[in-house]
């Protein structure tokens, strides 16, 4: 196996292994909040747990773009490491960002149960920071 190769699965790797840090911190950092929460009210709990799982769909992202990159590795190792990196960290920054968005959507709500909506928007457009660098590299990846 070559070189260009084996930074290519180097890659995909990456592409998996960054995001689905990024998602642990981030549903750690909500899952935290959470918990706290919940000792504190006494309704509103399952919208809590829904709200810290949100990070964990950035690893999602990362198994997509990993399985595409898969089928570039043998024609374009050092590409796929490249997009594997790059795509990989701006969807793990999105994970744990949105984790910390979450958590002040969980903050916000346990003192005032209305506002759990327009603080979810928050939360569901940090995600799509996170599906734009998912769609990049399959951008990049199908020009390959």
């Amino acid at each position: 196996m070559d070189v260009s190769t084996i930074l290519g699965y180097l890659g995909c790797a990456i592409a998996i292994a960054v995001p689905a840090i990024g998602s642990a911190i981030g549903v750690k950092i909500a899952g935290e909040v959470s918990h706290g929460a919940m000792a504190k009210v006494d309704e509103g709990h399952g919208k809590f747990i829904g709200v810290s799982a949100a990070p964990s769909s950035q690893t999602i992202y990362g198994l997509i773009l990993m399985f595409v990159l898969l089928g570039k590795v043998k024609t374009a190792g050092i590409a796929v490491l490249a997009i594997g990196v790059l795509c990989g960290i701006a969807i793990a920054v999105s994970a744990v960002y949105q984790g910390k968005v979450a958590a002040t959507t969980i903050l916000a709500s346990s003192k005032k149960q209305e506002v759990f909506g327009k603080c979810f928007a928050a939360v569901g457009i940090v995600e799509s920071f996170a599906i734009f660098a998912l769609v990049a590299g399959l951008v990049m990846a199908g020009g390959l």
